[in-house]
């Protein structure tokens, strides 16, 4: 399924927000919507839902899926910085992509993350970073095998790779049953997909589900393995009596 021999074929995308993103000839589609813009969507259909249920918390274990250009950890940094928060915070990111990561030291970040140039010089150098609030591990290696390897628990997953049509073993039945047995019972999901395979593989491995609606956004989901106050309600068992074919992703499809 995946191309080395695509692997560093890649063009540079301006998105409407004004931040570049980058397209990808592997995948066959940019590593954001242009027309969300990469900054806008990485805060608004990842960061803001997520902080906004666990931002008072004292200390967060965040699942980056996968690291790609950085933009979702790079905007929660911007956000703890900009909101002054003293959460302590550790990210962990899997990301089969050495050579993306090596060359983001030199990509053309928006302004918001000026301040943060000695962090993204240190996960291009050294794969990691770390001071007395932050952490950050890029796990090399296919997100799926690394998965397997963890020990960890974690508050927050942002499921943000490539989509269910273009990369569909980082969205199937199997990997999302991986993604509950790594989450707490009052941990915090979002994504940017709200197709009828994703939610019936994310409702099949017990999470709840909920629309997250933006202003100038296409919508987008947040998930939980417990009920959450103050989001629109996605109502599967109506859902899957509407529509009684619908079907998760399922592993032996792709394997």
């Amino acid at each position: 399924m995946y191309d080395e021999n695509l692997r560093e074929t890649k063009q540079r995308v301006l998105t409407n927000d004004g931040s570049y993103t980058l397209y990808s000839a592997e995948f066959d589609e940019p590593y954001h919507s242009d027309k969300d813009g990469a900054l806008h969507e990485a805060l608004q259909k990842h960061v803001l839902p997520a902080f906004a249920l666990k931002g008072g918390e004292d200390e967060l274990t965040l699942l980056d899926i996968c690291y790609g250009l950085g933009y979702n950890t790079l905007a929660t940094l911007y956000y703890i910085k900009k909101e002054q928060l003293t959460t302590k915070v550790k990210i962990i990111s899997p990301e089969f992509d050495k050579g993306l990561v090596e060359s983001l030291r030199n990509f053309q970040y928006p302004k918001e993350f000026d301040s943060l140039r000695e962090i993204i010089d240190a996960i291009s150098r050294d794969f990691c970073y770390e001071d007395e609030q932050i952490s950050i591990e890029i796990l090399l290696g296919d997100a799926r095998q690394r998965l397997t390897q963890l020990q960890e628990q974690f508050d927050i997953v942002y499921q943000d790779a490539f989509s269910p049509a273009h990369n569909p073993l980082l969205w199937t039945r199997e990997y999302f049953a991986t993604i509950a047995s790594l989450t707490k019972e009052d941990s915090i999901l979002t994504t940017y997909s709200t197709a009828a395979a994703v939610r019936m593989g994310l409702d099949e491995n017990g999470f709840q589900l909920f629309f997250k609606r933006a202003v100038n956004m296409r919508d987008s989901m947040v998930a939980s393995p417990s009920m959450l106050d103050g989001l629109e309600y996605i109502d599967m068992q109506l859902k899957k009596i509407r529509n009684p074919h619908a079907k998760s992703l399922r592993d032996e499809d792709y394997l």
